[in-house]
């Protein structure tokens, strides 16, 4: 195995048909195993995996709570068990339009109770809900607030009866639940066939690569990207040569008068995230120790 650089981000394109663990598996070839995930894919749907690696999966607390974006295709006139492909569909016969889409899409914007599929990763005393469900439990999955930003249609047939909708959202949003839950207000059944995950906080799909690719790569060149843009809030301290050696052995900087977290920083590329009380900065998480 090549030397991988010490951390960073990874963006993946996760293609259909495999896991999000199984996608992250492939580049352990280059990267070895210190690789960490933010968030998975259903292995149906594709796009966006944002993969920490080395030191830098110790940022996965500033990851976790990243808006995204999806693509999805709903297919109408038709339920499904998992409220996805992969479940055992039930024909309703029923129809729709694209006005009718358009006219109940704005009942899925803002903050929403939404009920999890009951094939879903949420915890039910203790247990994963897929797993239950899996085993042929009734599963009871208790609705939670979640905030959908956005929904858009971007395109309707008529004749297949699928919809393809635009959603921003935050964190814990789930698209089959809207795909589910759309279906119902419509009064004729609908499920997700599709999802394209294309953005995650200020990483695009655009600048990821299928792991494949990524394998047979330089490592730390396509699909790497700067840690600095998980962090896009944080305000930013220049490093000197002697105030990066200090970090990097644990010791405290002159705060300037900045307090809370702060992104220390060396030629645009982040060094350590430090913990400021406006006299001096703490290191509390070193992506490059001295």
């Amino acid at each position: 195995m090549p030397d991988a650089p010490a951390a960073g981000l990874l963006l993946v394109d996760k293609p259909a048909g495999v896991s999000s663990f199984g996608a992250i598996a492939r580049l352990r070839r280059s990267y070895g195993r210190k690789l960490g995930h933010t968030g998975t894919l259903d292995p149906f749907a594709t796009g966006l995996l944002v993969v920490l690696h080395g030191r830098a999966t110790r940022l996965a607390p500033y990851l976790g709570g990243l808006d995204k974006r999806y693509l999805a295709t709903v297919q109408f006139g038709a339920t499904s068990t998992t409220d996805d492909p992969e479940g055992e569909l039930e024909p309703t016969g029923g129809t729709t339009d694209a006005a009718a889409v358009t006219a109940a899409l704005p009942g899925f914007v803002g903050t929403i109770e939404q009920v999890p599929p009951a094939a879903s990763a949420v915890h039910i005393d203790g247990e994963r809900a897929y797993r239950r469900f899996r085993r042929g439990e009734t599963v009871t999955v208790p609705a939670r607030q979640v905030i959908v930003h956005e929904i858009t249609l971007m395109h309707f047939d008529q004749a297949l009866q699928t919809a393809q909708l635009d959603v921003a959202c935050g964190p814990g949003t789930y698209i089959r639940s809207i795909a589910r839950d759309l279906g119902d207000q419509l009064g004729v059944g609908a499920h997700l066939t599709a999802l394209r995950r294309t953005e995650v906080g200020g990483f695009h799909v655009d600048d990821a690569a299928e792991p494949d690719a990524i394998v047979a790569s330089e490592p730390g060149t396509l699909g790497w990207a700067s840690p600095l843009v998980a962090i896009p809030d944080l305000p930013r301290r220049s490093l000197t040569p002697a105030e990066r050696t200090e970090i990097g052995h644990g010791r405290r900087i002159a705060g300037d008068g900045l307090t809370g977290d702060v992104a220390l920083v060396v030629d645009d590329a982040l060094v350590a995230i430090g913990e400021a009380d406006g006299s001096q900065i703490a290191p509390r998480l070193v992506l490059e120790p001295a």
